[in-house]
């Protein structure tokens, strides 16, 4: 009985270690997980402010854009009236001046004044 008594004992004191190794486990998955959070949050935070100056960059660029098609202004494709006369007199520009001419201009532009040039009988 008295045997009986001491591993009563014995097993009474090995789960009161067990339950504080556990306290202390639990403690210590709080703080890694704290510690983990805290990183996570600092990347997106980091990311966060290199897409809000990737953002005013884009915008930046967008208002000169617009700034310069708004001093541009004018119209860069030719007039259905100039493409018309120019049909009647039969004025074919050369392949190579018509790119050298057009050179200045943004691929849209280039490909807008040949398909009207294309629809007005210019181009083949």
């Amino acid at each position: 009985m008295e045997m009986e008594m001491e591993v009563k004992d014995e097993l009474g004191h090995a789960l009161e270690r067990l339950a504080a190794a556990a306290g202390l486990l639990e403690r210590a998955a709080e703080r890694f997980a704290g510690v983990e959070l805290q990183a996570s949050l600092e990347r997106v935070s980091a990311r966060e402010v290199q897409l809000e100056q990737r953002l005013a960059e884009a915008e930046s660029t967008i208002a000169a854009l617009k700034a310069e098609a708004a001093r541009a202004g004018t119209r860069k494709t030719t007039p259905a009236g100039a493409s018309a006369l120019l049909a009647k007199e039969a004025v074919v520009p050369e392949s190579g001046a018509l790119d050298a001419a057009l050179r200045s201009l943004s691929i849209e532009q280039r490909i807008a004044v040949k398909s009207e040039m294309m629809r007005a009988g210019l181009l083949g």
